[in-house]
């Protein structure tokens, strides 16, 4: 009598090692900083950000070999290779000039009214993009400066860190001790507060008189809206110093790139110290 054998268990199969998720090292991330490539080509001091727009909605600017036509395309400092009209993207030598604004010029780059503008003083002159530091109206004149450095101008032109501008002002009254002593007092005119650091009769006629005054940060037609809230009426308004820089001599609708001294000039306070730059 046979037996009959339990039937042989299966073989086993070999197990396979198990499978384990892989580190997230190839998830990096980039903490660079990242900048709009109009701002980039702004503040390589090429053009304004607005005129960058338009050179790169035109096709003029290049990404490593690529045309972008996106004004807020981020770019990486050091990792990117910008171009317009296929040249590096280079920065210019850094210019700072001084002008004599005549009274009836635009202090703006292009005037939607026709008008003439700032920089009908430079035709000719074959100079890079530049900006004015600050403004001048149609009908005020003098020291306007203008430069392709935004840092620079930023600098200047921030209420807290920028010199005094002083301005010679011509008005249709012969103002008193107390008259000019409220103009530095100050009135509040559409919600700003207006006033001057310093005002001062140089001299006066019958009917009409020359004011210096000095601001600590000018506001839009700081003082003509200043001096209308006492009835006073600005015959001409000439601005002959920025910080102890002063226009000098230089003649009306001419030009000049600033000295170091100029520069030292700009920075220096009131006791006739440099500031540190």
């Amino acid at each position: 009598m046979s037996t009959r054998r339990p039937p042989a268990a299966p073989a086993s199969r070999p197990r396979r090692p198990e499978r384990r998720a892989s580190p997230v090292s190839a998830a990096r991330t980039d903490s660079a900083p990242r900048h709009g490539l109009a701002r980039v080509l702004s503040k390589a001091g090429l053009c304004s950000r607005t005129e960058a727009a338009r050179w790169i909605q035109a096709g003029r600017v290049t990404v490593d070999g690529r045309v972008i036509n996106n004004p807020e395309f981020p770019i990486i400092d050091g990792r990117h290779h910008v171009r317009v009209d296929g040249q590096p993207l280079d920065a210019p030598r850094r210019i700072h000039l001084m002008l004599n604004k005549p009274r009836g010029l635009v202090t703006t780059a292009q005037d939607e009214q026709g008008r003439d503008t700032v920089y009908r003083c430079f035709d000719g002159a074959g100079l890079p993009w530049i900006a004015p530091v600050g403004r001048l109206d149609k009908a005020s004149e003098g020291l306007l400066l203008f430069s392709n450095d935004p840092q620079w101008a930023a600098r200047l032109t921030d209420p807290t860190t920028g010199p005094d501008k002083t301005y010679h002002v011509q008005i249709d009254a012969i103002p008193d001790a107390a008259q000019l002593q409220a103009l530095c007092s100050g009135v509040e005119d559409e919600g700003e507060l207006l006033r001057a650091r310093r005002a001062t009769l140089l001299r006066s006629g019958d009917k009409t008189a020359w004011l210096e005054v000095v601001l600590e940060e000018g506001r839009n037609r700081h003082i003509r809206r200043l001096l209308a809230a006492f009835d006073i009426n600005v015959l001409r308004l000439v601005r002959v110093a920025i910080g102890q820089l002063p226009m000098g001599a230089l003649g009306k609708g001419t030009w000049r790139e600033l000295s170091a001294h100029d520069l030292e000039l700009l920075y220096a306070v009131a006791d006739g110290a440099a500031a540190p730059p």
